[in-house]
């Protein structure tokens, strides 16, 4: 079976061109596991399906690390749009995508070597009510609530970018890369509030135009970057009053600036896209 590698400010996926290569459904969580695994496979946070779509040009198939199916990926659908335009299967710079029967509209930046650099994805509005992110709560929307989680509190504002998040404020400290991430994030992952578990940001304000953050991502943990992560993360920071509506959100991977355009409720995301290398494996 022929891949390519890519990445996404570091959140890397194994991409396989689904149009071509024919693989059972039964067959893709053990096949994900498989090509996912860093020390016995090809590594990365998860395996995504490049294949036709229904609604939309292309449809991006996505599964997480475990073997999960996922909803949403910021970072995949770059990917995605970079793939379908370098490998020659669309010739247009403006394409739409559907992930899940979502269908997201994105325009593509082709640098002097005809090839695809950063993309501009329309993400659609977010989701606040509580019960759609969704996240249990007394509250019709989670802003700024209370969480106990492993034995300390904490506020979370939760926003769904077609994959629940939690996003977490995280003050008096300079640095998040010395943020103790392994201890928390998966017990916010499976916290009984959640039930189709979250993903989970934390998140330093530097001021009203950028963040530090670091996510913990259901059924991968940690990754270098979330393109949804970072939506919601700019999205929460302007419900608690805390960032302008568009800020440079600085994973460890790099930097996705996203604007929510509160007139239209609409999340836009800008971002890089690379390919590693290309292969081959047997399955």
């Amino acid at each position: 079976m022929k891949f390519t590698k890519m990445h996404g400010c570091g959140n890397d996926y194994v991409y396989i061109n689904g149009i071509q290569e024919q693989i059972a459904p039964d067959k893709k969580p053990e096949l994900v596991r498989k090509l996912s695994d860093r020390h016995f496979g090809i590594g990365g946070d998860g395996v995504i399906f490049i294949n036709q779509g229904k609604n939309a040009e292309f449809e991006m198939e996505m599964y997480n690390a475990d073997g999960s199916r996922a909803q949403m990926c910021g970072n995949g659908i770059r990917c995605v749009a970079k793939y379908v335009y370098d490998y020659g299967l669309t010739d247009k710079t403006s394409i739409t995508i559907e992930s899940f029967g979502s269908v997201k509209y994105l325009e593509l930046t082709v640098g002097k070597d005809n090839k695809v650099e950063r993309v501009r994805v329309n993400m659609g509005a977010p989701v606040l009510k509580a019960a759609d992110v969704p996240v249990i709560s007394e509250q019709d929307q989670a802003i700024g609530e209370e969480i106990c989680v492993n034995g300390k509190s904490w506020n979370m504002t939760c926003v769904s970018m077609g994959n629940p998040h939690a996003v977490v404020f995280v003050e008096d400290i300079d640095d998040m890369r010395s943020f103790d991430l392994e201890s928390v994030g998966c017990y916010f992952e499976n916290h009984e509030r959640f039930p189709e578990r979250t993903n989970t940001e934390f998140v330093r304000i530097i001021d009203k135009n950028n963040v530090q953050m670091r996510v913990w991502e259901r059924g991968t943990g940690e990754t270098l970057a979330c393109g949804t992560g970072c939506c919601a993360t700019a999205v929460a920071g302007v419900l608690n009053g805390l960032t302008d509506t568009k800020v440079n959100v600085h994973v460890l991977g790099g930097t996705i600036t996203c604007e929510w355009d509160r007139e239209d409720n609409l999340v836009y995301m800008t971002g890089p896209a690379a390919t590693v290398f290309d292969g081959e494996i047997e399955v």
